[in-house]
């Protein structure tokens, strides 16, 4: 099996975010960095080339694979923010169900636009999701 290609690295988090082309997807970054910042307590620490994460443990797979990871974090994408929540869907459907606007992948919440969720379900969002069990 190969190695995570993903991995918390020393790259600016500032340098990153002020290199997004997208105007909006830049404030929308900017504001994300700064309510992600107040919620977790976390610094933001730079994953790969491009997802800023808060916190950092150990994820273990059904195989017994770990790996370091991060509870939450976001990135802004050419299409779309995605915000990486590290809990299933089912525990956090309540909170996603006032959420407002958004779609999901496998690990991940697609927002369009900062304007288009309910930034206080968001904050508790965040905030429940970096509890661990």
């Amino acid at each position: 099996m190969s190695d995570l290609k993903t991995k918390a690295n020393d790259l600016s988090v500032a340098a990153f975010l002020n290199s997004v082309e997208n105007p909006t997807r830049k404030t929308d970054g900017k504001k994300l960095l700064q309510i992600f910042i107040e919620e977790t307590g976390e610094p933001p620490i730079m994953w790969g080339p491009s997802i800023i994460g808060f916190g950092k443990y150990t994820y273990t797979y059904k195989s017994g694979k770990e790996m370091e990871w991060f509870p939450v974090g976001f990135s802004p994408r050419k299409q779309s923010l995605s915000l990486y929540i590290m809990r299933s869907y089912e525990e956090l459907e309540p909170i996603l169900g006032n959420l407002g606007k958004y779609s999901r992948g496998k690990g991940c919440i697609y927002i369009k636009n900062l304007s288009d969720i309910n930034e206080q379900v968001l904050r508790e969002l965040i905030h429940t999701s970096t509890k661990r069990k």
